[in-house]
């Protein structure tokens, strides 16, 4: 059964997707522009949450800006390594995204480190622990597409 957005979270999503205020209360904030409580406000996201709506809140930085540096892996993983090589790349904290696919290389994985020789012995380190060869492909071009849902009909 899915769940059914109403008019509340709708509003909510709207404000939060891109326009999450920085504030002390930003559910207050939201609360004050949509007409809501704040505990209100903060019972909806939750149960978004809870419902599988939203996966995450949370502030995306631009990790170049700030001098880190990123790169996209995949990895042909034998069926028997698998819960290993997982659990390693996993293990990481640079880790953002870590995706099992069907295809030859069957492990895909985003890895951002404070340089570019960090990112490569943390790759190296994933290989001498699992002996598994990882494919480093570092973005030459970056395209950010922003994408926001708009909830409301107007």
């Amino acid at each position: 059964m899915s769940y059914q957005l109403n008019d509340a979270d709708k509003k909510i999503l709207d404000i939060i997707q891109s326009n999450f205020p920085l504030s002390s209360r930003p559910y207050k904030v939201i609360g004050d522009e949509i007409g809501m409580e704040e505990e209100e406000v903060l019972a909806n996201v939750l149960n978004l949450k809870k419902q599988g709506i939203i996966r995450r809140l949370g502030a995306n930085f631009q990790s170049k800006k700030l001098g880190f540096r990123s790169t996209l892996c995949a990895a042909k993983v034998p069926d028997d390594k698998l819960d290993l090589f997982i659990q390693e790349v996993n293990a990481k904290k640079g880790v953002t995204h870590n995706y099992l696919r069907k295809h030859e290389y069957n492990v895909w994985f985003t890895l951002i480190g404070p340089s570019w020789e960090n990112v490569c012995e943390t790759l190296a380190g994933i290989t001498a622990k699992t002996g598994i060869e990882i494919l480093n492909l570092p973005a030459t071009k970056l395209f950010k597409i922003r994408v926001d849902f708009a909830m409301q009909d107007d």
